[in-house]
């Protein structure tokens, strides 16, 4: 699993709370005393998977170093409804004005650690496996791919820096170039990157055999329908791994599988999950 340190975890939360605060959080300032010290629960209020608890447990940190934290649950945990995941014992000024960040870390990434876990229990017993995308939110790439980690997915590359991904548009740039385009761009790749693996992007069945004749390490299957898919597979007779990819959604994934592709790749766990719901509760 990707692993968050605590230094990249403290700066988004610096970041996030400067952002929040500002010059001070006037309304807790103007109402509670200064010695005030209570007790608050983090609970989830739906079922869900949970990811990001150090974000949270860094906020309120932030605020206090007489913050005590008992934690009662771990990230990619399945958390019934009002289950407790963290109790926070300390000042009420920091408690209140660590809130609603602790709780933008904490529902965000567990929102996409659930839809994850969806996706993943929809396959659950075919040899495919959910991959992440780069469509996450800028700045929150890694907190992102680390939740989709935690709700059992795999996390494909990290950047443009990290595996050769030859597109569409990249293909059609070398228009011309021979033997075809995509021997010549995998030529280009494995001359320039050696030690990097390769993967052709394929829209066509012909595309397909043009990829794996010249050696791609992946073939990306880009929105092609359950039987493409199974002939795009035995076309390719595990000479690459395939990736089905484009449009999947929670009701056609399991279909998806079913062809015998190796992964699918799943721009929705990041992009469109929906922050869960959690609460903080004052005791």
């Amino acid at each position: 699993m990707l692993r968050l340190t605590p230094e990249e975890i403290r700066g988004a939360v610096v970041a996030a709370l400067r952002e929040d605060v500002g010059d001070g959080d006037v309304t807790t300032l103007a109402c509670i005393p200064e010695d005030a010290v209570g007790n608050v629960v983090l609970r989830a209020r739906e079922p869900l998977v949970l990811a990001g608890l150090e974000f949270a447990e860094a906020a309120f940190r932030e605020l206090s170093p007489n913050i005590t934290l008992r934690q009662r649950a771990s990230d990619g945990e399945e958390i019934p409804a009002d289950g407790t995941v963290l109790e926070v014992t300390g000042p009420m000024r920091a408690l209140l004005t660590a809130e609603r960040v602790a709780l933008n870390f904490v529902q965000r990434l567990s929102g996409v650690a659930s839809l994850t876990r969806d996706f993943v229990g929809a396959i659950a017993g075919t040899r495919a496996r959910i991959l992440d995308t780069r469509k996450t939110t800028p700045g929150w790439r890694r907190f992102e791919k680390y939740a989709v980690a935690c709700g059992g997915g795999t996390n494909h590359r990290m950047g443009l820096h990290d595996l050769v991904l030859i597109k569409d548009n990249h293909l059609a740039a070398l228009a011309g170039a021979t033997p075809n385009p995509i021997a010549a761009a995998v030529d280009r790749a494995r001359l320039l990157y050696p030690h990097l693996k390769v993967e052709v992007e394929a829209d066509t069945l012909d595309q397909v055999r043009l990829a794996a004749e010249a050696g791609a390490d992946f073939i990306l299957l880009d929105n092609m329908d359950p039987e493409t898919l199974r002939i795009a597979v035995q076309t390719v007779a595990g000479r690459a791994r395939t990736e089905a990819s484009g449009g999947v959604r929670l009701e056609t994934v399991r279909m998806i599988a079913e062809t015998g592709v190796d992964f699918i790749s799943v721009g929705a766990l990041t992009h469109s999950a929906r922050a869960m719901d959690l609460g903080l509760d004052t005791l």
